[in-house]
């Protein structure tokens, strides 16, 4: 998988470092560097690109700034000498932040990073175009259609499937693992030990959910995701 990018700093010698360890990455495609945001404004809002690596003190417009007009599908990567803005930048949805001076093995770590974000939601969008996956299990790969999900189960190192037909399925694989890859919101993590379709949810007592004679619990670290869920959807 290519990641096209793009540099916005206004220190040459910083965005030199930057572009030759973007042309030394097999996966990196540059598509442009700039020396403020104000030059890079038209070519990244008419062309965007997946990944932006961008500086945050800068004249006229400030990487923070800048982040918040760009479109929503642009990850980006905040590049500073001032540990300070680290909260801050992530408060506008940063996948990452790189302190300078920048060593490759960081940037690396970084860019690793956006590679498996943009692996798992190309994963995401097939699943919400098909609504299918295969999971395998006894060494076959089974179909299992999103909508025939109830709820999951987490067992140590496996997961089992609970479907509207009554069949139940085991699959080696972390609950987090699956977490990552099932459309969110439509699938909720409850509990460390359960993930719930949400639309298939019929009813709740007393904050857990109830899928016949089985009582889904839901934990107070997952407490507050599941309430707005609810809240969203309840007619008062």
């Amino acid at each position: 998988m290519m990641l096209s990018c793009a540099i916005i700093d206004d220190e040459p010698l910083a965005a030199g470092l930057l572009e030759g360890y973007v042309n030394k990455t097999p996966y990196l495609e540059l598509k442009g560097t700039y020396n403020s945001a104000v030059t890079a404004m038209r070519d990244l809002r008419d062309n965007p690109v997946q990944l932006l690596f961008l500086d945050i003190q800068m004249p006229e417009l400030s990487g923070i700034e800048f982040a918040k007009i760009l479109p929503r599908d642009t990850k980006i990567i905040f590049t500073t000498a001032f540990s300070q803005y680290a909260i801050e930048g992530f408060r506008v949805n940063a996948l990452d932040y790189l302190l300078k001076p920048i060593s490759y093995q960081d940037f690396l770590k970084s860019t690793d990073k956006a590679l498996d974000w943009f692996s798992v939601q190309k994963k995401q969008d097939a699943y919400l175009r098909d609504r299918f996956l295969f999971i395998k299990s006894d060494y076959k790969l089974l179909r299992i259609d999103l909508d025939d999900i109830l709820y999951i189960e987490g067992l140590k190192d496996y997961v089992r499937f609970y479907l509207t037909s009554g069949e139940k399925i085991m699959s080696l694989m972390s609950m987090k693992r699956l977490e990552d890859y099932l459309p969110h919101p439509e699938f909720l993590r409850t509990h460390r030990s359960y993930i719930v379709h949400m639309p298939k949810v019929h009813s709740v007592d007393r904050l857990r959910i109830v899928f016949g004679d089985q009582y889904i619990p839901v934990s107070d670290n997952y407490k507050e995701e599941v309430m707005t869920y609810l809240e969203q959807h309840t007619l008062v």
